[in-house]
């Protein structure tokens, strides 16, 4: 069975393009492949949290991806940092990486530009990292967006320079793995394209967020005086309100607010609380379980203990495998 190795961010809430997203494809994957799913908070050092948000997030991306659909029985799910053959192997991977191919990576341009009081070797050296996660798991799909691609062609360099400079086929090429291109696109509330954190929280309707907290949101999402003429075009604003309806209402619901719009009839106060209450709806089994899960401290125990050992098992072989080549024996 082929491996499967996916990050997850350590921080923010997920939302609703998350859960219509990636997040769908991750519990169909799970079904079919040897899965590791981690949440990246080494990498999340780089911008400096404090302590006790870095603890909190990474808590609460457990609680909402287990509520979610991810299945610990299926999948290997775990912490970055409880796996410290992740950083073992990064100080070896960083040996044979090079000043000028880090620094000409698009992330690391991007980053010192975003933020010139924080260039950090973290940063500097970010891509090694990434392609530590993917190769102590000998990952060989890599669910990845576009603008992840770049790391993933270093990953495949600093692989293929280690079997180069050691004389060993060790390290299998990953690729980028598109599960499906069927993907919800999922816009957010500002009108302002597809949700994201970006756009600030009130573009989001977050999976965790109470009942009352959505309709909020809805009835504040922007709108305008309704058409003037029938079948106009619709702006951005009203455009992106119709196709989160047509994300969590029914065909029928979505028909009869259109035919109002064309028919210049659309009432957005009727449009807007009907729209929020399809999308508690659409949303309260997820948010449900994140109540429940977050309740239960002994089971997020048990799934990051299990997930910890699974992932143990398979970086220490590695470890195991990579020292020996590299001749870092013991003597004793």
């Amino acid at each position: 069975m082929e491996t499967v190795v996916s990050g997850i961010r350590s921080t923010g809430k997920l939302h609703l393009g998350n859960y219509y997203g990636a997040l769908q494809n991750f519990v169909k994957m799970q079904n079919e492949y040897n899965c590791y799913f981690f949440i990246a908070d080494l990498h999340s050092l780089t911008t400096h949290p404090t302590p006790s948000d870095l603890n909190q997030t990474v808590r609460q991306v457990v609680v909402e991806y287990l509520a979610a659909g991810l299945d610990p029985e299926k999948s290997t799910i775990y912490v970055q940092s409880d796996v410290p053959q992740v950083a073992e192997l990064y100080l070896y991977m960083n040996m044979n990486a090079y000043l000028g191919e880090l620094e000409r990576a698009t992330s690391f341009k991007d980053k010192i530009r975003a933020n010139p009081n924080n260039v950090n070797a973290g940063l500097l050296t970010y891509p090694v990292l990434m392609a530590c996660d993917i190769l102590i798991h000998h990952g060989i799909k890599v669910p990845v967006g576009k603008d992840q691609e770049q790391h993933l062609e270093m990953t495949r360099t600093f692989g293929n320079r280690f079997n180069r400079l050691y004389q060993v086929d060790y390290f299998k090429e990953a690729f980028a793995f598109a599960y499906t291109d069927k993907l919800v696109k999922v816009p957010g509330l500002s009108g302002q394209g597809k949700m994201g954190k970006s756009n600030g929280d009130a573009d989001c309707i977050y999976l965790s967020d109470a009942e009352e907290v959505v309709r909020k949101k809805i009835m504040r999402a922007v709108s305008d005086a309704g058409p003037t003429e029938p079948n106009q075009t619709k702006p951005d604003s009203i455009q992106n309100l119709f196709d989160l309806m047509k994300v969590v209402s029914t065909t029928d619901t979505w028909n009869h607010f259109e035919d109002l719009y064309n028919r210049c009839e659309i009432r957005y106060g009727d449009f807007k609380k009907q729209l929020a209450e399809d999308m508690v709806l659409a949303t309260a089994n997820v948010r449900n379980r994140i109540n429940d899960i977050d309740k239960d401290e002994e089971y997020i125990k048990k799934v990051l203990k299990l997930g910890a050992e699974k992932a143990e098992a398979s970086a220490s072989k590695t470890i195991k495998e990579v020292r020996e080549i590299i001749g870092l024996k013991r003597f004793y």
